[in-house]
């Protein structure tokens, strides 16, 4: 994202700023998203970063000068770290280069398994 500009009031403003290949992969990642998250769920900024909510923020994604990150949780990582080994990941992050979006099959279990777990917190 470019520095000295207005933060982003959302998603569309927040990938004006964000160069390509990065902005062409955070679109992928954010389509991908979109097609499993309910309808009800909404796109906001937080943190300064893309996300999605319903119950809470499902996860989060964003550029950054050297990579792109997904933000599922710690919990939707561990869950998911035999098939999450090609990348770099710490806690509730998982880091993959601008030119090369996460598969999108990838990101729609991991976007499945978070709403699971928002699901599960709001009927406690």
């Amino acid at each position: 994202m470019k520095k000295g500009s207005a933060a982003p009031k959302n998603i569309d403003e927040y990938l004006a700023t964000v160069p390509e290949p990065a902005r062409g992969t955070l679109k992928k990642i954010r389509a991908a998203i979109q097609s499993v998250v309910p309808r009800e769920a909404t796109e906001t900024i937080s943190y300064g970063m893309p996300a999605f909510k319903h119950n809470g923020v499902l996860v989060w994604f964003a550029a950054f000068s050297k990579h792109c990150s997904f933000f599922p949780t710690a919990s939707v990582i561990e869950a998911f770290k035999h098939e999450l080994k090609g990348y770099s990941t710490s806690k509730g992050t998982i880091q993959f280069p601008t030119d090369k979006p996460l598969p999108a099959a990838l990101v729609k279990k991991l976007v499945k398994a978070r709403i699971a777990q928002t699901g599960k917190k709001k009927r406690r």
